[in-house]
């Protein structure tokens, strides 16, 4: 297990340091950058479902009602790393870019038997990263560059504890700790010496605290047929920080501090039944009211929809043979952009595997997402994560 464990961490150190940031994407020039997914990388592969699933496979930050499904006995951590290929294309060509990080580090452990649990993890809430730039002429007289370059995101650091209030009810929290740094450049220079130069640079700082509440309904008829519904919930908070610009011209430089920055009020229900622990089918609907907050910058948001649907399938969990006991995932999603200069809807579709440990409840996950966004300027990736969902049992009393 500790040679496993390694050459995991290795692996993830390895595509972390194979790019440089987690996104490439232009489009993380607008509103906080490109949000991430709060879904373990387990139900990415099914669409990134997680408000109704309870699953003793995986650490569920998503649904902090969830946590409870760990066994009273068992400890669990779960380390997620990527390496994402990125197509963009519109009207002056096709460029590719790679990149990688590390996704997530979650734990999981059992307060008291079944009925209270705890979670806490590390996870990114937004990600920017792009340079690029644009070359063009005012009626072939006066030729000009645009030049946009951008870094940095927003990381969250959660605590969660869940309670059983009945043997078929649970209710959950989690506490976020948001902090990062957000900056974007952007220049406008003219190649005639006549023509006035422009540029703008503005930082965002945040350090604030965030809270979501979750509750389930589940139950099992006949030990065959499971089914749980499950609901979350945050209400719309500042987000303490700093905004600065300062923006220069050929009259001065001008600096500017201050703005309302808000996070979305947020619901979404999800279900999933099981049958005979062989077949799961779960369906999420999520609503960011992105609509409602107000920006740092003046650029316009919108409320956004989420919509996901997975199935994980494996053949027989008691299976003598090894491949009866691998789990196999398909999962799609169809989300709205939450900024108005981004046109269309964004396409996931995923797939993956879970290969357990022999004699173990540890299972290492691979999930590859297909993902496509953006009309004038098409964005189509295609990403790989792996993480291991080790689940070991700690905390017994050996009997002599």
């Amino acid at each position: 297990m500790k040679k496993l464990l390694l050459t995991y961490i290795f692996v993830c150190l390895a595509l972390a340091a194979g790019a440089q940031n987690m996104t490439s994407s232009p489009y993380s020039r607008f509103g906080y950058g490109d949000l991430g997914d709060e879904a373990p990388n387990t139900f990415r592969a099914m669409g990134g479902v997680g408000i109704g699933m309870r699953s003793k496979q995986a650490i569920d930050p998503l649904q902090p009602a969830s946590y409870t499904t760990c066994d009273s006995t068992s400890f669990m951590f779960d380390l997620a790393g990527s390496v994402m290929w990125t197509t963009y294309v519109d009207a002056s060509g096709r460029r590719n870019r790679v990149n990688g990080n590390l996704e997530y580090i979650l734990l999981q452990v059992p307060i008291y038997k079944r009925y209270i649990a705890f979670s806490a993890g590390v996870m990114p809430y937004s990600s920017v990263g792009y340079n690029f730039s644009l070359s063009d002429s005012i009626n072939s007289d006066y030729h000009y560059s645009q030049m946009f370059a951008g870094e940095g995101g927003i990381t969250q650091v959660y605590g969660g504890l869940s309670f059983n209030v009945l043997d078929w009810f649970a209710v959950g929290a989690n506490v976020y700790y948001m902090f990062g740094d957000v900056s974007n450049y952007r220049a406008l220079t003219f190649t005639e010496s006549g023509m006035h130069d422009v540029a703008m640079y503005s930082i965002l700082k945040v350090s604030s605290v965030r809270t979501r509440f979750g509750a389930q309904l589940f139950h099992t008829f006949e030990d065959r047929h499971a089914f749980a519904v499950g609901a979350v919930f945050e209400p719309k908070l500042p987000l303490h920080g700093d905004f600065s610009v300062i923006e220069t011209n050929w009259l001065d430089t001008v600096q500017y501090v201050g703005a309302d920055i808000q996070v979305p009020m947020q619901w979404g229900v999800g279900a999933s039944y099981t049958w005979q622990q062989r077949l799961t089918v779960a369906f999420d609907y999520m609503h960011q009211g992105w609509g409602e907050v107000k920006c740092f910058t003046n650029q316009q948001l919108r409320s956004r929809s989420i919509y996901a649907l997975g199935v994980e399938y494996r053949h027989n969990p008691l299976g003598r043979e090894y491949v009866d006991r691998v789990f196999w995932r398909i999962g799609a999603k169809m989300a709205d952009p939450y900024l108005e200069s981004i046109n269309g809807k964004e396409f996931k579709v995923s797939i993956g595997v879970g290969l357990p440990l022999r004699n173990s409840a540890t299972v290492f996950n691979a999930t590859v997402e297909y993902d496509h966004r953006g009309a004038l300027l098409k964005e189509n990736y295609l990403k790989l994560t792996i993480n291991a969902a080790i689940n070991e049992n700690w905390f017994f009393k050996r009997k002599l």
